[in-house]
């Protein structure tokens, strides 16, 4: 339990920083799950557009240090091989 004033802020600014961090893992999963949705369907058109909405928010969540810059790249790769994979 934090007992000094200072240590009781950075209690309070580490659960706000949790939660919100944890809304945005949420919200790049969503996308990326929408991008494996629309593979699995096996329609191209729907799962490139859902790709080019994807990469931005994956990209952002990489930039403020959400997720990893590598795995940031690996989710990339990977779906967008898998989309290439769709017209073969």
């Amino acid at each position: 339990m934090a007992n000094s004033a200072q240590a009781r802020k950075r209690a309070r600014q580490a659960e706000t920083r949790r939660r919100q961090n944890a809304s945005a893992r949420s919200v790049v999963r969503t996308y990326i799950k929408k991008v494996i949705a629309a593979i699995e369907s096996k329609n191209y058109e729907e799962a490139t557009a859902a790709y080019v909405t994807a990469v931005p928010i994956i990209d952002s969540m990489a930039d403020k240090g959400i997720i990893h810059a590598n795995k940031a790249a690996r989710h990339k790769s990977r779906l967008n091989s898998a989309i290439k994979a769709l017209t073969a």
